[in-house]
């Protein structure tokens, strides 16, 4: 389950990357990187619950975000 969950998120971001007609930001490739491993990390953490996954993806794009916007 974890490795399905996984490999979704790796191909859509890999897709919305891929979309994207100009270079990506470092604002948005720290988006997209912060939610792909915030939704790992809260999947691992809740024990592969849906409410965990979708919130650490949502909390890891938040901090990827800002810290993309720094660079």
């Amino acid at each position: 389950m974890k490795t399905k969950i996984l490999m979704s998120a790796t191909l859509v971001s890999l897709i919305a990357l891929a979309g994207c007609t100009t270079s990506p930001t470092n604002a948005q490739i720290g988006t997209a990187t912060g939610a792909v491993l915030g939704g790992v990390a809260g999947s691992a953490i809740t024990g592969g619950g849906t409410l965990g996954t979708v919130g650490g993806a949502a909390a890891g794009a938040v901090i990827g975000n800002e810290v993309g916007k720094k660079r």
